[in-house]
């Protein structure tokens, strides 16, 4: 509420969705946005707010492509997304400071893992309790000479 308030549409019109699906973005479709710092403002507010609304993460990050050199159509799709918010504003996850839930990561290396190209591995787990929410490994893309290197 805070976001909508600071741009000035706490009384606007909700939006069903929040972006248009047929739309397109280009940095060359539009008349340029002027208030460059506005837009990137509005943007890195909206990636913060990702974090508990995943379902706006795909439309930041095609918006977030574009802070160089916005257009209007950019800031309008971007106005777009906040009207959707105050449309639903209770989607979005809610992370309680009370509970005593836990996240655990780990990390780990391995120096020459691969005995055909001699690359290192790394990786990484993170829990939440007992449940593994994301993982990655990575066969690095050079070959290291000491495990300092690696």
């Amino acid at each position: 509420m805070e976001l909508l308030t600071d741009a000035g549409l706490l009384a606007c019109k909700p939006a069903p969705t929040p972006i248009d699906n047929h739309e397109k973005f280009s940095s060359t479709e539009s008349v340029p946005f002027t208030y460059i710092q506005t837009y990137r403002r509005l943007i890195g507010r909206l990636m913060y707010l990702t974090n508990t609304r995943p379902d706006i993460t795909f439309f930041v990050q095609q918006l977030s492509q574009f802070l160089a050199k916005p257009t209007i159509a950019h800031y309008n799709a971007a106005i777009r997304i906040l009207r959707y918010i105050k449309g639903a504003p209770s989607l979005g996850l809610f992370f309680s400071s009370t509970t005593s839930v836990h996240l655990k990561a780990f990390c780990d290396s391995d120096w020459g893992t691969c005995s055909d190209s001699r690359q290192s591995v790394t990786g990484f787990s993170v829990y939440l309790e007992n449940s593994l929410i994301s993982w990655k490994s990575k066969k690095q893309g050079t070959i290291s000479k000491s495990s300092c290197e690696a």
